[in-house]
This record gives C-alpha cells, structure tokens and sequence, in this order.
C-alpha cells in the first residue's frame, strides 16, 4: 500500500477557476483516510500556487503520496469539439471487483494502460472495461453512463470495481444519472455516453 499516490486531475478555467474542485478534494480527502495516507492540508495552496500566473484553460494534475507529500503538475488545455462523438471499443483485459483499490484513483495503473494498448488511437478513442462477471465498469480514463431510455442515466456501481469519478458523483447528486448495473447486452441496445470531470459528458459510438 506504500507503492503509489492518489491523484486528481482537474479543469481549470480563466473564468470560473477549478472546475467541481469541492468534489475533486472531497474524493481526495476521503480516498486519503480510507487507505492510511495523512489529511491532504495543502491542496488547495498548491492548486492555487500552481495557476497563479495562468491566463489559459489548463489541465491540473494532483498527486498525493503516503509522506503526505503534494505535487502538481500543469499542461495546456484545449475542450472537445462541439458535437465530438468518440469511437468506444471493449477490451479484452478484465477488472477484478474485489479490488478495492480500482474504488481509487491513484497512479497504480497497469490494467488500465494495459486495456489501453489493445487498440491503437486511430481505432478508439477510449475503452471500455469489463469485470470478471462479465459487468460493464468503465473507461480507462472515463466513467460509463447508458442511456436506456427511463430519462436518468444509469452508470455501475463501485462494487463493480471501478472509480467514483467526480463528474459521475455530480450527475448522481443532480439526479441526472442513477446507479445500476449495465450488461454488455445492455450497451449494444441503448446509447452509450463516457465522460470524465475534465472532459464532461461525450457522446459514443460502440463499436464490437
């Protein structure tokens, strides 16, 4: 458990500041107690410290490791296109639900790079990962939401064994998605969105 370090990933805009920060530090704070590590105290310091001089949409990454030790990191940040539709494949590679660190996002991340390598970036924009029952979880970088039709989104629990992504825990909170469980059937007949805090919510198109 020592091996690694939590992370959070935001948006950070001119405007506005830190997009869903009040989520992104609850997650950061409660993932901390659960797993030992100290009371993250400094993150909005350096969070601030590190956009001070920003004039920009930037990507914001956030890790935090057992010393209690925080370091962030900044890049340029361009949205999605208007109408973007990403091309969504499966893979082969299958989350264990009785991991209870895929409940966390931290930098120990091999099963969702080793997904990612299945398929080139011209062959998939994101994929889609399954656990050992055959249950729909998530995307390597992206929660799942299905549109079956009732008019709320539905998205997999964490039992699953997958992450409560921050977007994911808005859309819950605004009563705009729900959580339960998505077959692989499932996906096929209904309309697939991935979505993530710094992207928001994309549209799909499945292909198997």
């Amino acid at each position: 458990m020592n091996d690694f370090s939590l992370i959070e990933t935001l948006r950070w805009e001119p405007d506005a500041g830190f997009i869903r920060l009040r989520l992104h530090l609850a997650r950061l704070s409660r993932s901390a107690r659960r797993i030992g590590f100290p009371e993250p105290l400094e993150t909005v310091e350096k969070l601030n410290e590190a956009t001070a001089d920003a004039s920009t949409a930037l990507r914001v990454r956030l890790t935090f490791d057992r010393k209690g030790q925080t370091a962030v990191t900044t890049a340029p940040f361009t949205p999605l296109v208007s109408g973007t539709v990403w091309t969504i494949r499966l893979a082969g590679t299958r989350l264990n639900s009785g991991d209870k660190l895929l409940r966390l996002k931290t930098t120990r991340r091999a099963v969702y790079d080793a997904a990612r390598a299945e398929y080139s970036p011209e062959d998939a924009d994101e994929v889609i990962m399954l656990n050992e029952l055959g249950e729909v979880c998530e995307g390597t970088i992206t929660s799942v939401f299905l549109d079956d039709g009732s008019g709320i989104l539905r998205t997999p629990p964490i039992s699953c064994g997958l992450l409560a992504g921050v977007l994911r825990t808005e859309l819950i909170c605004q009563r705009k998605a729900r959580v339960g469980r998505v077959t692989l059937d499932e996906l096929r007949s209904g309309r697939l969105y991935v979505g993530n805090s710094l992207r928001g919510l994309i549209s799909t198109r499945l292909v198997l």
